[in-house]
């Protein structure tokens, strides 16, 4: 005979649920037992109750928190144009209408061979400055969002305080301890894309000299040093202007009268230019690179002018003493003269006697 599924079911679900309230009953026959059980646990150690323990890091901390997303294309040009104004001293400005690949290209090709060329001719060995002259195409909100972060934002005016997270009164949920805070507010984040950054010069946005150039399609001439025979070479390709800055002959230079070089240059104007921090309207950057003999005719002439000036200054003061003792010595003979011609009459006069 065949015992029957369902009673063996049912004996299953019976001894399960008898199995599964014997805890429950322990704990009620015997609830001292269990109480004593839990007053057993052990405390934790004195040092856990008196320091509290340091927060979690939000940001790796070569991953700063960003006002701007890092992987965007803007946020990377922001980047680059910020380290570009804080390392080239010489930033000439010029306004490109409708500059096609192929114009670009042929301008770039005539501006690398003059200024290599002039490289040969000044012999130089241990520097050629020639191979950072970069001409590129800009964005021109962004270099001026970049611009304002580089003349109006410093980090390191007004720093917050530094909290130690070891320090029984510093609550763990501070926004002011270092890599506690997952939002861009930060104060101790302060590179050129953090909020705090974007904050301060907000309010800065038309107040620079170089604000009203910065619109429009625009593309910039870049110089590692300030060189003035390199940006003599380089108006003379980019922007000529007789008699100071002539184009190069055609015999010379065959390659820049080519008509895509003709064409792409046309489409160019000068703007300006920032020269060690200071605006320069295309007058100025002309006198910059109309000064002879480069630095070394500038340091030339400054040393010319501080010497007539201290001989201006010298030939003065020995003038002034010089005058001074030829007036003295003049009242003195003519005192001598009269006090002889006195001497004299009474000798006359004594004698007559």
């Amino acid at each position: 005979m065949q015992p029957c599924p369902s009673i063996c079911s049912r004996c299953l679900r019976h001894l399960t649920n008898k199995i599964a309230y014997q805890p429950q009953r322990l704990h009620q026959s015997y609830p001292k037992y269990s109480s004593t059980a839990a007053a057993t646990t052990p405390a934790p150690p004195i040092e856990q109750t008196i320091l509290s323990a340091p927060p979690l890091t939000r940001y790796p901390p070569t991953q700063p928190p960003s006002h701007r997303p890092p992987e965007f294309r803007k946020s990377q040009l922001h980047r680059q144009y910020t380290s570009l104004l804080r390392s080239t001293p010489v930033i000439l400005l010029f306004q490109h209408n409708n500059l096609k690949a192929t114009e670009l290209m042929a301008v770039r090709r005539e501006l690398a061979t003059a200024l290599q060329k002039l490289d040969d001719q000044s012999e130089r060995s241990t520097f050629s400055p020639s191979k950072g002259i970069k001409l590129q195409i800009i964005q021109s909100r962004i270099f001026s969002a970049a611009l304002r972060i580089v003349e109006y934002w410093n980090p390191t005016v007004s720093q917050p305080p530094t909290l130690n997270p070891q320090d029984p009164s510093t609550q763990s949920s501070m926004s002011g301890i270092p890599n506690a805070t997952p939002l861009p507010v930060d104060p101790l984040v302060t590179h050129s894309l953090s909020r705090r950054a974007r904050n301060a010069v907000i309010s800065k946005k038309y107040t620079h000299p170089l604000s009203p150039l910065l619109s429009g399609p625009l593309a910039i001439l870049t110089f590692p040093t300030v060189s003035p025979a390199h940006l003599k070479t380089a108006l003379s390709i980019l922007s000529p202007r007789a008699p100071g800055f002539p184009a190069p002959l055609r015999r010379s230079n065959p390659g820049y009268h080519d008509p895509v070089t003709q064409a792409g240059l046309q489409k160019l104007l000068l703007l300006g230019a920032r020269i060690e921090g200071r605006v320069f309207d295309t007058e100025g950057v002309r006198w910059v690179g109309g000064i002879e003999g480069g630095l070394e005719g500038m340091r030339g002439q400054l040393v010319g002018m501080l010497q007539g000036f201290g001989a201006g200054l010298t030939g003065a003061l020995e003038g002034a003493s010089r005058n001074l003792y030829l007036t003295m010595e003049g009242r003195k003979s003519m005192l001598e003269g009269e006090a002889k011609g006195e001497d004299d009459g009474e000798v006359k006069e004594g004698g007559g006697g």
